[in-house]
């Protein structure tokens, strides 16, 4: 309260009656936090599934997620496969996760001609999606190695899924495999991945041997020393346009202790170009240090994964899908990343981890509510605007670089409707372009709304989120 009450005597608020039921909001474009990257997805491992679909229907679903009128999504995230031991196919992982879970390798043992047809899934997405895109930022990373490289000779993970799985003598040869497959596609197809993340939640004790997935867990030690060899070899392929991302713990929890450790050791931030991190569990404290952190240690920071996790209890997909969105909004406006993507955009079983629920044998897909309500901060919250103060943690604000638009979007998680009163900076034009997602719309384009001088009073519907688009003179 002490930071919105200081807010209002700072703009000298005293116009309009503020009724009991009222939020009131001040809108600060003075207080300027992070310039947006962008927003978008991980592509494993829809990508590994949709990449074999019909020409028409990729075209169509890669339209709808970089379209600046769709989901206006520029990053994504590679998943270069370590790929499990053959004899396992079909086995662990499709019981655990469905086939999709079985990435390919590239490498089938060591000294083994790399195998470029493998992934081609996956490829022909990634492809597609550069080709829509001239901002595109694509990010390589690492759920595992292969399955030859570890202890327990299974990509999942290690017996003791509390220990590392990759054998200290194959430190090298991993850090070079991953390398060589960001060089062969920067070479044979013209993809440059801006940044390589070789770990993948690496603190969590989630990776056991037959396992659902790969995964692999590495001590922040080991997380050191290989960042330490990556970087070195690095360097020695001066054509490769590459930086190295970290540490992508599952938790803001595990994220401040990777963080910590590579601080501690000295020299491994300046090998760093990008911090990301994933807040399946999140603490407002825990997201406020690393914000600080990263900004003393001058590294940009993203949210490069995350999903219904972690969260209060939803009543339904929609409820989830705007919990979620509350995620969003303490993540962007307390850890302040510039760039927030998504795990997952294709499910077959559910419509809370996806945009699009989908048959991937029938190749079927339509989307689902979560669709739209990303679509309401993606669409509008573009790439180069900048977050801007709001004293509600349920109103995210954004300013444009021309300074002539303002964006805002208001969440109501709760079962009834929420009348807020916003204050903005000064007086915008009357007319407001406004679009909202409830249960029963979809995105939809708003009538009727306008402001006041200085003063936009909404009432928010139940379990709604409404963004409203405003030109300042």
């Amino acid at each position: 309260m002490g930071r919105i009450r200081a807010a209002l005597m700072g703009m000298g608020i005293c116009a309009g009656v503020l009724h009991a039921a009222e939020v009131r909001v001040v809108i600060n474009p003075a207080q300027r936090y992070q310039t947006l990257e962008g927003w978008g997805s991980s592509l494993c491992w829809w990508a590994g599934q949709i990449g074999s679909w019909d020409e028409k229907k990729v075209a169509d679903i890669v339209q709808q997620i970089t379209s600046p009128d769709g989901l206006n999504m520029n990053i994504f995230r590679y998943n270069i496969g370590g790929g499990d031991d053959p004899a396992h196919r079909g086995g662990h992982m499709v019981k655990g996760k469905g086939v999709r879970a079985e990435m390919e390798g590239f490498q089938a043992g060591p000294g083994a001609p790399y195998d470029w047809t493998a992934d081609a899934a996956q490829r022909r997405i990634l492809l597609a999606l550069a080709r829509t895109r001239k901002d595109v930022i694509l990010e390589a990373f690492a759920n595992s190695p292969p399955y030859w490289m570890t202890y327990s000779g299974c990509s999942a993970g290690h017996v003791d899924p509390k220990q590392d799985n990759l054998k200290p003598e194959y430190y090298g040869a991993f850090c070079r495999y991953l390398l060589d497959v960001c060089a062969w596609y920067q070479s044979a197809h013209a993809i440059t991945f801006r940044t390589l993340e070789p770990f993948n939640e690496p603190l969590t004790d989630y990776w056991p041997a037959q396992g659902s997935q790969e995964g692999c867990h590495f001590s922040t030690e080991t997380q050191i020393t290989l960042l330490r060899i990556l970087d070195q070899e690095l360097k020695k392929r001066p054509a490769l346009k590459l930086g190295l991302a970290a540490s992508d713990e599952t938790s803001t929890r595990h994220c401040l202790q990777a963080l910590k450790a590579y601080q501690q050791a000295g020299d491994i931030l300046p090998r760093v170009r990008q911090i990301n991190t994933h807040t399946y569990f999140a603490k407002p404290s825990e997201r406020a240090e690393i914000q600080m952190r990263c900004q003393q240690a001058k590294k940009p920071l993203w949210q490069s994964e995350t999903g219904p996790m972690g969260m209060p209890k939803a009543d339904s997909a929609l409820h989830s899908n705007l919990l979620l969105t509350q995620k969003l909004f303490d993540d962007l406006r307390v850890m302040q990343p510039v760039a927030w993507l998504d795990w997952q955009l294709f499910e077959e079983g559910n419509e809370t981890w996806c945009l699009w629920k989908c048959n991937f044998k029938k190749q079927s897909y339509h989307p689902v509510k979560n669709f739209y309500v990303r679509m309401q901060i993606t669409r509008f919250f573009k790439q180069g605007y900048t977050l801007i103060e709001s004293s509600d943690p349920t109103v995210l604000a954004a300013i444009s670089p021309s300074q002539h638009t303002l964006v805002l979007a208001v969440l109501n998680t709760e079962k009834t409707a929420k009348a807020y009163a916003m204050q903005l900076p000064q007086q915008v034009k009357s007319t407001v372009v406004a679009y909202r997602t409830s249960a029963t719309e979809d995105c939809a384009p708003l009538t009727g709304l306008t402001c006041a001088k200085t003063m936009l009073n909404y009432s928010a519907p139940a379990r709604s989120l409404t963004t409203v688009v405003l030109t300042v003179p």
